[in-house]
């Protein structure tokens, strides 16, 4: 498994069926194009198996922190430790970026996802509640 960062909507585009929906170009760049924007791709003969993003946040009392916004990985890709491996890249980002530290949301039901945060040292800290507002 090869694993890099993408830069280019073409890599997207080329990943799309990983995603949850279509990748819309002017997005894709947007994305690309913003600081402390990452997104890594893991490759399997040079085939998009899976990818992570993460966003880095700062306030001006705490610093910055990694938001690993998205993990997602190909079916047959899954409980092979291609999240596992995908997670350390935004984890070992942060680190490099000086954030102090990296946190996710995740389903309370999302096994899969919660096996491979955790196989990536992750832990649960039992004390959050998603509140959302839909803009659409």
């Amino acid at each position: 498994m090869d694993i890099r960062r993408a830069t280019t909507v073409t890599e997207l585009a080329t990943a799309e069926p990983l995603f949850d929906h279509p990748v819309r170009p002017e997005w894709a760049e947007r994305f690309l194009a913003a600081a402390g924007h990452h997104l890594f791709l893991a490759y399997e003969d040079d085939v998009p198996v899976g990818f992570v993003s993460g966003v880095e946040t700062v306030h001006p009392d705490k610093g910055t922190e990694m938001f690993l916004y998205e993990l997602g990985a190909a079916e047959p890709s899954r409980r092979r430790g291609v999240g596992r491996a995908l997670v350390r890249r935004p984890a070992e980002l942060g680190r490099e970026r000086g954030c102090y530290g990296m946190w996710v949301g995740v389903d309370t039901d999302n096994e899969v996802a919660l096996t491979a945060y955790r196989s990536a040292g992750g832990r649960e800290n039992g004390g959050c509640t998603v509140v959302t507002w839909d803009f659409t």
